[in-house]
């Protein structure tokens, strides 16, 4: 099987910093390293849309952020299930598409709890609340997905 480019550049990354893994190691390596680039992208659009919301659409922060969450969701499913994860095939598509979804949910519900005590109890710039957010929502999706998805 051929691999792609992420794979190699992850083993390039490897040779450089002269960082020998067992096999098992290194694919779950190579699955956080693509993980976080998916993750990344999908906090890119996540950002840009809960800015658009707030800034042009002059909506609420959390209907902003419910909204922005809710697209990302969507991106961040198309490319974990096709590049990130091996998905276990003998479960259904519907399965593991409602499994994403209701841990995306709970993941909506972290960032919405954050957020709000963020912006409304501690005063912080929605703009910080919302990486803060994202990080530690973005350790509970890898978690989760990993271990109901696979």
């Amino acid at each position: 099987m051929e691999k792609d480019r992420t794979t190699r550049l992850f083993e390039k990354l490897l040779k450089i910093f002269h960082i020998k893994l067992s096999p098992s190691k290194e694919k779950l390596f190579l699955q956080i390293f693509k993980f976080l680039f998916v993750g990344g992208l999908a906090f890119v659009i996540d950002y840009a849309i809960l800015i658009v919301c707030k800034e042009i659409f002059n909506l609420d922060v959390l209907l902003s952020a419910a909204i922005a969450f809710t697209i990302s969701v969507i991106a961040n499913y198309i490319l974990s299930v096709t590049w990130v994860f091996d998905v276990n095939k003998e479960k259904s598509k519907t399965r593991n598409f409602i499994i994403f979804i209701i841990f995306s949910i709970i993941g909506l519900g972290l960032t919405e709890l954050i957020m709000w005590f963020g912006t409304d109890i501690m005063h912080i710039s929605y703009l910080i609340v919302k990486i803060i957010a994202t990080a530690i929502v973005m350790v509970f999706n890898f978690i989760t997905r990993k271990l109901f998805l696979e």
